[in-house]
């Protein structure tokens, strides 16, 4: 028996001679369906911890909102009696504000400011309905709370630090 086929090309072992698939290679429909289970597998582990990092991302976007507003509330404290009533309100607003936006600069999260005195303020920012951080378990609405010049965060888990 000839170890070539036609056109001097090398037969399969076990290929009848004069097949047409002969000579040809590839993948079977087993192993084509072990690779994509695989990926599934693969891409079924991985999801949630992309999810997780994009929404912590997402989070970033309120603190540093936040930090921006509490910087702009220090400076307006070192000049009035009390810390501002509102954050969207410029200084020459009656009543007079921040002049800053009312949400995060990518628009994950609205931001609001309330309990104002002269020694303190409640600075909440909210996840923004229909934005995906409304996912964010326990993380959708973010505080500080500013007292005598102190800031206590909560929930303290969304805090990364």
């Amino acid at each position: 028996m000839h170890k070539h086929g036609v056109h001097g090309l090398t037969r399969r072992p076990g290929a009848l001679q004069g097949s047409p698939r002969a000579d040809v290679a590839g993948f079977t429909l087993i192993e084509l369906m072990l690779v994509v289970t695989v990926i599934g597998v693969l891409a079924a582990i991985a999801y949630p911890s992309y999810m997780d990092q994009a929404r912590r991302g997402r989070r970033a976007d309120a603190i540093v909102a936040m930090t921006q507003v509490q910087q702009a509330q220090e400076r307006w404290r070192g000049s009035n009696s009390s810390y501002a009533t509102s954050l969207t309100a410029t200084p020459t607003d009656t009543p007079p504000g921040l002049g800053l936006p009312g949400e995060s600069p990518r628009g994950y999260y609205g931001l609001n400011v309330s309990g104002v005195s002269g020694t303190g303020y409640t600075l909440t920012a909210t996840a923004a309905a229909g934005k995906g951080q409304s996912g964010d378990t326990g993380c959708t609405v973010l505080t500080i709370a500013v007292a005598a010049g102190v800031g206590t965060h909560t929930p303290v888990e969304c805090w990364s630090r």
